[in-house]
């Protein structure tokens, strides 16, 4: 993938009002790309791309603006978070960059700290890799911020700022099972390749993943590996791709699928920068 680009998914804990939504977009500059919004999750995920010298720029006005406009004492939604500006994690779209990604990690976390945010670090740290599974566990526990106060600010909240490789975030929503039962299935989920949580959206259950290997255990294995472990009755409705993934993820699933699987060209990194190439 193209060399000397980065991208960055801000998580912001707010899904409602897309007026201020759309608004936070404009703050993001050139390198906004693609916002997804979910009102039961009350979270939106903000896709930036650009490079080095220009994304955290945009990535900051971003960031700032979010914590100006939004209290996290108001907050209120199924999806975990712990704050206003809860996750940045910085990817290199190529792989040969993955020291200047954890640079401007760093830098960038190293700015939150200076505004009030408790920063937590994850990725590969002090030499030793750090998951967002270990910070949302640890986080005021065993684990002290890397940056920013001691103790989060409770309008701002703290902020997991990471660097990792491409992953796709994709949702599952299963009908006709009982909450027990969808918790069950995705806890057998869970594993090589595939981080999931079961989350009531609305009336509904949804098994959200991460699928941090997409290459490899990409959206078709897990809605597969999902569809042997449900119990009789249980039912794959509607599958939602959040944010933006890679081609090459696409490209080695059966075209016929993609609908089945909530995947589309159009919400790829590469289409969306081809379209820039244009503009």
């Amino acid at each position: 993938m193209a060399h000397g680009l980065f991208e960055c998914v801000i998580n912001i804990s707010e899904g409602r009002n897309d007026y201020l939504l759309t608004q936070l977009e404009h703050t993001a500059g050139n390198s906004f790309r693609h916002r997804h919004s979910d009102p039961f999750h009350n979270r939106s995920v903000f896709t930036l791309i650009n490079n080095e010298s220009e994304l955290p720029f945009d990535v900051h006005w971003l960031i700032r603006n979010a914590i100006d406009v939004l209290d996290l004492e108001d907050h209120e939604g199924v999806h975990p978070r712990f704050g206003v500006v809860d996750v940045v994690p910085y990817v290199a779209l190529d792989e040969r960059d993955r020291d200047i990604a954890r640079t401007l990690r760093d830098e960038t976390a190293e700015w939150m700290g200076d505004l009030g945010i408790s920063v937590f670090l994850y990725g590969l740290v002090d030499g030793e890799e750090r998951t967002l599974p270990d910070v949302r566990r640890r986080a005021f526990h065993d684990l002290a911020p890397d940056f920013g106060p001691a103790i989060a600010e409770p309008d701002i909240g703290a902020a997991a700022v990471g660097e990792r490789p491409l992953l796709m975030a994709w949702n599952m929503y299963v009908d006709g099972l009982s909450e027990r039962h969808v918790r069950q299935a995705a806890q057998q989920l869970r594993g090589d390749g595939i981080r999931t949580l079961a989350l009531q959206v609305g009336s509904r259950w949804q098994v959200s993943c991460n699928l941090v290997d997409p290459l490899h255990v990409g959206p078709d294995i897990a809605y597969d590996r999902l569809m042997d472990i449900l119990p009789a009755g249980g039912q794959v409705s509607e599958c939602e791709l959040v944010g933006l993934a890679p081609s090459e993820a696409l490209a080695r699933i059966d075209e016929s699928r993609w609908s089945q699987l909530g995947l589309r060209e159009d919400l790829t990194i590469e289409f969306v920068l081809d379209e820039l190439a244009f503009d």
